[in-house]
């Protein structure tokens, strides 16, 4: 049996934000008493599980591995459940062509919104559990006894009756042979071994010592470089272009249309690539966006702002007529820009085509998406397309959408039989990005005579990331994503609870595209509601963290995260003279999160952040060192938005080009981050994503209580904030 996702056809349509078509596959494997050989010619034992002649046990892992751990976390997973030995332990990437061809035999290969770990843990758990069981059926096939009799810890099994022992190794040319049980158990958590311990990472050797090869390092005979330019103004096209005036210079191949909107340069290096790009005289047809400015989005979600319609996203009571009898009335408006993504990796890939097949090789987060553009793109069949995932050098969201792919197969197209290797400059990573999502939000609270917390009415204003990419997903036009950290219930839901709530969302969808950036609408959404909460506790002369506990005895594990940060920052105790402290919760993704940080301010008004305490909830914790690292290394992302992360439009096109106007976090500015991961069991959350939400908003109210003044526009730069 292969276990895979629980999913109907519809539910698998690969690249919908790169391919019109939709490609939907089933995913039942075949599977006979026939031995099925991995490359190297050793036997499967099941989809999941290779083991090679010196036990080497070889982990597929079908999500995309991006520097959050994921690769690592999986195989903890399946070998957990495979009772090998995790020093023997090594993984390969299953290919997108191989998956549709074995319908789907590995599930899901799309990896983002911290969903690598939590929506697959179960059927790759069952398909190390498989294996095993496969295992120790072909060693007590060979020693004529019952499997129930037979045991295994370490690769190694053991017959209890008569001592005998076997490896892995020397019995899995014949447990491939087996036909996989229909019934398989999973461990009692009480029984992991693995499952939630620190070790370490299976890619970081490649990493430092340089073996570890990305996409833009790739190399292949007889490879030739691209460089490209799309129109600067997003729905603009390609007017014309003067390839004489190129022609000759040195090391050009050639000049190609790319679609209706790019222009490209083949060259014999990327460097003669992109100086003749640089050279290439190039008329764009802007059309009317290029006329839009800055001033024109602001106007637009500032009227949102006070729109009579609007999605309801979450509503108790009738916060509307309990404001109005309010004892106290507050009002707060806040703004949060578009962001980059910004991977240090820049977008590439590289494409093989001729005219009975067509190969990418690249960093993607979604393989089948990425294969589904090869297909379009080329014009050939699937089955004669494939895609070779590299280690991505940054993804955040970006590079889950395939574009750049669809680029480099159509220029390849133009070339026959030569590997293009695509890649983009920084200036056209930053400026043909889909950005983090820009909202304003108002924010009105009625306070009764005593202070109480009565009403709360939360508008927001802004994009909507799936009507731009995924508009089947919309809920009768609303979009329940704009809603993270606000909904009633689910991965995202809000943490306090109060008599009279309204939480809606007047859509308004300016010319540049929105995309799922690393945390995407809980990023905004915690400091709206965090920082407003704060607000709150001020006017009603309360302490924030008191504020907050009335308002969260219904939500325990919330309250959790956020008890813990205050113990441990030690919010009752006076902190260092001259030092201030801000508290935050929130959840996303499934898990609950909290963030408490102590700041202090020079004489000059330059900010420094000493230190952050960091608690995450998310059910189970894999692989808690990891956790850690990922939640410092989500800070650094949540921290830069704060500080640094702008993006805006001048004449219809985005002004930001490189690091220079679009800035990040140095080391020297870096908190001290102490995370506390308080997995309580039970459920599956997210770990990459959660965090990040949390660390500006506490960081703001430290700032607040620091100075007495509310920064409610972003991002901090902008208000002459340095760090020290």
């Amino acid at each position: 049996m292969n276990f895979v996702p629980k999913m109907n056809r519809r539910s698998f349509v690969v690249g919908t934000a790169a391919v019109g078509s939709g490609l939907a596959l089933g995913f039942d494997l075949p599977f006979g008493p026939k031995v099925v050989r991995a490359a190297d010619g050793s036997p499967e034992v099941g989809v999941w599980v290779v083991i090679r002649p010196d036990e080497t046990v070889v982990i597929r892992i079908a999500r995309s591995e991006m520097g959050q751990g994921t690769l690592t976390g999986l195989a903890q997973m399946v070998a957990e459940e495979l009772e090998c030995d995790w020093s023997k332990v090594t993984t390969e990437y299953p290919t997108p062509g191989q998956s549709v061809a074995r319908k789907r035999a590995w599930g899901d290969y799309s990896t983002g919104g911290s969903r690598g770990i939590r929506e697959s843990h179960e059927y790759v758990r069952k398909g190390g559990a498989t294996a095993r069981m496969m295992l120790i059926q072909a060693a007590a096939n060979e020693w004529k006894v019952p499997a129930a009799e037979c045991s295994v810890i370490n690769s190694t099994i053991t017959h209890k009756g008569s001592g005998r022992t076997t490896t892995y190794g020397k019995v899995a040319e014949a447990a491939a042979k087996i036909e996989p049980p229909t019934d398989v158990k999973l461990k009692d958590p009480k029984d992991w071994k693995l499952i939630g311990k620190g070790v370490l990472r299976l890619d970081t050797a490649d990493k430092v010592n340089g073996k570890q090869v990305y996409g833009a390092d790739l190399k292949l005979p007889g490879m030739l470089n691209a460089a490209i330019k799309a129109c600067p103004v997003f729905g603009g096209k390609l007017k014309s272009y003067d390839e004489a005036k190129v022609a000759g210079m040195k090391g050009v191949k050639k000049v190609v249309k790319v679609a209706d909107n790019a222009v490209a340069v083949v060259a014999d290096t990327w460097w003669h690539a992109k100086t003749a790009l640089d050279a290439l005289p190039i008329v764009w047809d802007e059309g009317p966006n290029g006329k839009i400015q800055q001033a024109d989005i602001v106007a637009m979600l500032k009227e949102g702002l006070t729109a009579e319609q609007a999605f309801v996203g979450n509503k108790v009571g009738d916060a509307k007529a309990a404001l109005a009898g309010a004892a106290k009335r507050i009002e707060a408006t806040y703004a949060y820009p578009w962001q980059s993504h910004a991977p240090m990796e820049p977008l590439n890939a590289t494409a093989l085509y001729t005219a009975d097949k067509c190969e990418v090789w690249c960093g993607t987060q979604n393989g089948e998406a990425a294969l589904a553009a090869t297909a379009e793109a080329s014009g050939l069949p699937v089955g004669k397309c494939e895609v070779y995932k590299q280690l991505l050098g940054g993804g955040f969201g970006r590079r889950g959408r395939s574009d750049y792919v669809t680029q480099a197969v159509q220029i390849a197209k133009q070339m026959p039989g030569t590997p293009i290797k695509l890649l983009w400059s920084r200036e056209e990573d930053m400026t043909q990005g889909t950005y983090h999502p820009t909202t304003m939000a108002k924010m009105t609270a009625g306070l009764d005579a005593d202070g109480n917390l009565v009403a709360l009415h939360a508008r927001i204003s802004g994009q909507s990331i799936l009507s731009a990419l995924f508009p089947a997903r919309l809920q009768n036009g609303m979009d329940p994503a704009t809603f993270q950290g606000f909904a009633p219930a689910g991965e995202a839901a809000i943490g306090y609870t109060v008599p009279n709530l309204l939480v809606d969302h007047a859509m308004r969808n300016p010319h540049v595209p929105p995309g799922f950036w690393r945390g995407v609408n809980i990023n905004q959404n915690a400091i709206y509601l965090e920082c407003f909460m704060d607000e709150l506790a001020h006017e009603t002369k309360q302490d924030p963290l008191a504020f907050r506990q009335k308002l969260m005895s219904k939500h325990p594990k919330h309250l959790a995260v956020l008890n813990a940060v205050a113990d441990k920052i030690g919010w009752t105790t006076p902190p260092p003279k001259g030092v201030f402290r801000g508290i935050a919760q929130h959840m996303g993704y499934g898990s609950y999160v909290a963030a408490a940080a102590e700041i202090s301010l020079d004489d000059k008004g330059a900010l420094k952040i000493h230190r952050m305490v960091a608690a995450t909830d998310p059910g189970h914790a894999v692989n808690p060192a990891q956790i850690e690292r990922q939640v410092s290394g989500s800070f650094v992302y949540g921290l830069s938005a704060l500080l640094y992360g702008e993006v805006t439009v001048k004449n219809g096109r985005i002004e930001q080009e490189n690091f220079d106007t679009y800035n990040s976090m140095r080391i020297s500015e870096m908190p001290k981050v102490e995370s506390i991961v308080m997995g309580s069991g039970g459920f599956w959350g997210g770990v990459g994503e959660p965090t990040i939400c949390v660390a500006a908003p506490a960081v703001l109210n430290a700032i607040f209580a620091a100075t007495g003044k509310r920064y409610r526009t972003f991002p901090l730069s902008q208000h002459n904030i340095r760090t020290a």
